[in-house]
């Protein structure tokens, strides 16, 4: 709200309004996206490359199911942010989804641009430790109370405030090595000369640009 009161305090309501419609259009854009690379993302990756092994489907069927995933997907949403209430404070969760983000992702795009080794198991291993490790340290720090749920008693409130067992609030100090190591770990678990043939391959096309056509037909 920092940005609408100060546009109300230096030009009126007019300059208020002006800023408020900015920032309504801006959070509607990315709700948009996520919900749209959400529903995209369940319907071309997971259902037909996991679920049916690639096998090319019925004409339509992956924009309904893709269709189907947006409404579940906002219908959690708006779920969660009705039982948190009006009053709690989720500022905090924007820094927290970076640190997610880079302790799952972050590990396995560094490696997959410059480990010719590193393949698909060292990807799992990757994305699965760096994911729960970073929500599992969220969810025993201190940031966790930042949400203040309705219904918990404050004494319960300043009990874990005063003794969490993860002290840090942001978990990107721990949970991103536990990314990289569970990445190269995994790695060295399995070995895959089709991923390290590829390598040469991926190293040419990101300087050249040759084979792009190709990768984006496959």
């Amino acid at each position: 709200m920092s940005a609408p009161l100060l546009a109300q305090a230096l030009g009126g309501d007019i300059f208020f309004a002006f800023i408020a419609a900015i920032a309504f259009a801006t959070i509607l854009a990315v709700v948009a996206g996520l919900t749209i690379s959400a529903s995209t993302s369940f319907a071309h990756d997971f259902y037909t490359n996991v679920i049916h092994k690639g096998v090319e489907r019925a004409p339509g069927e992956e924009v309904r199911v893709a269709r189907i995933t947006a409404f579940f997907v906002g219908a959690v949403a708006i779920g969660i942010a009705i039982l948190l209430g009006k009053d709690a404070n989720v500022a905090f969760l924007v820094a927290l989804a970076f640190a997610v983000a880079a302790s799952a992702n972050l590990p396995v795009i560094v490696l997959s641009l410059f480990w010719k080794r590193f393949n698909t198991s060292g990807a799992v291993a990757g994305l699965a430790v760096g994911l729960i490790a970073s929500i599992a340290l969220i969810m025993i720090s201190p940031s966790i109370m930042k949400i203040d749920p309705p219904g918990t008693a404050a004494a319960a409130r300043h009990l874990i405030q005063r003794s969490p067992i993860f002290p840090l609030e942001n978990p990107g100090i721990v949970s991103i090595p536990l990314g990289f190591l569970a990445a190269i770990i995994g790695t060295f678990l399995r070995r895959e000369e089709k991923a390290e043939q590829r390598f040469a391959e991926l190293i040419v096309r990101a300087n050249t640009g040759l084979g792009a056509e190709k990768a984006v037909l496959e």
